[in-house]
């Protein structure tokens, strides 16, 4: 269920948004992108960074969802648990906002929507539409365990700035500030 939003929150809040599992992913690959991104000078968006106590929640996460021009969605194994992870995605992708997938410990065929009987049928099948696309969207892959971190934050970091700038070009605004973070790299 979409809300109405104050038109402020949803212009320009931030160029990236980063959708995760907090309990899986937070205090590792989505923090450090997040880091990452930031000191790029791109205006990210994660939950833990942007938010303070007594901030509506769907209120911001859905004006920084309007607002981005790209999302990163990183997979994990308990993302499909999670009604916001999932609400976020099924908001960026009906608002044709482009998604860089990160499967971090798990693969695209172990991701499932399930019906653990909360949710509405029209909500499930939302997420699981949604889902369907992330999953057959190019993206990338990490297994934490034998996975190298920096070549990880490297390639996700230069797969965002590459959609920013995609985005942009098709916007027909400047892209000459993302052309030089991927130079500096």
């Amino acid at each position: 269920m979409q809300r109405l939003l104050p038109a402020k929150l949803c212009r320009g809040a931030c160029d990236v948004f980063i959708n995760h599992r907090g309990i899986d992913t937070k205090r590792n690959v989505a923090g450090l992108l997040y880091d990452n991104l930031t000191r790029m000078g791109v205006r990210s968006f994660l939950d833990s960074m942007n938010m303070k106590p007594g901030d509506r929640l769907f209120q911001h996460i859905d004006g920084a969802i309007l607002g981005c021009k790209v999302g990163v969605a990183v997979f994990s194994p308990r993302y499909c648990d999670s009604y916001f992870c999932l609400h976020e995605l099924a908001l960026l992708i009906e608002n044709n906002k482009r998604v860089v997938p990160i499967f971090y410990d798990v693969k695209p065929s172990q991701l499932l929507v399930k019906d653990n009987r909360t949710c509405p049928p029209k909500e499930l099948r939302r997420f699981r539409l949604a889902l369907e696309e992330a999953k057959n969207t190019v993206g990338l892959t990490f297994d934490s365990f034998n996975g190298d971190w920096s070549e990880l934050l490297r390639n996700a970091s230069d797969a965002v700035i590459m959609n920013l700038m995609e985005v942009e070009a098709e916007e027909g605004k400047h892209m000459h500030d993302y052309e030089k973070l991927i130079k500096q790299r």
